[in-house]
């Protein structure tokens, strides 16, 4: 490390401690979210039902792999820094956002409105994340994090177009 300025070091990455520590901070969050995100995902899949089984199930089965697959890059973006990540199922639950759906049966419908919820959720926190990490000219989050916004938004966009013609009123009630 050396000294910038006098109270502000710089890490082996070339960013400020106080910047390292708040891009940390999101970083975590964002995968703890990731994290629960994926599970409720996987959960949906699992537990899909009725007359459109297979297109739902393939689609959140499609979805979650496409989740987990940012979750090492998310950690491992933070330890680059050298900062830390998750360390636990404790600490996913601590650092969460999105809140987890625990109940045995879901409807169908319910499901995608949830997880489109969730994955609007998800993109808000990745551009306030985005947001960070440029404040803190870590140009490297800022670019991964492009990917996955866009990756985000393509999924709501699917989402979205699928209950639009289920109901008349989806939006509101995917909103919460």
């Amino acid at each position: 490390m050396t000294k910038l300025g006098k109270t502000e070091e710089l890490m082996e990455s070339g960013l400020t401690r106080s910047g390292v520590l708040e891009i940390e901070r999101e970083l975590r969050m964002l995968l703890a979210d990731t994290f629960a995100l994926y599970l409720k995902t996987k959960n949906f899949h699992w537990h899909m039902r009725g007359r459109h089984f297979r297109d739902y199930h393939l689609l959140l089965d499609e979805h979650a792999d496409q989740i987990f697959a940012i979750t090492d890059d998310i950690a491992e973006r933070a330890r680059k820094l050298g900062g830390n990540t998750l360390r636990s199922i404790g600490d996913v639950v601590r650092n969460q956002r999105l809140r987890d759906n625990d109940q045995e049966r879901v409807a169908p419908e319910k499901m995608l409105q949830e997880v489109l919820s969730d994955n609007r959720k998800l993109t808000g926190f990745l551009r306030y994340t985005h947001e960070v990490c440029a404040r803190h000219n870590d140009v490297a989050s800022t670019s991964l994090i492009e990917v996955w916004i866009d990756q985000a938004e393509r999924r709501v966009w699917f989402l979205a177009e699928i209950l639009s013609g289920m109901t008349g009123t989806f939006l509101d009630s995917a909103e919460e």
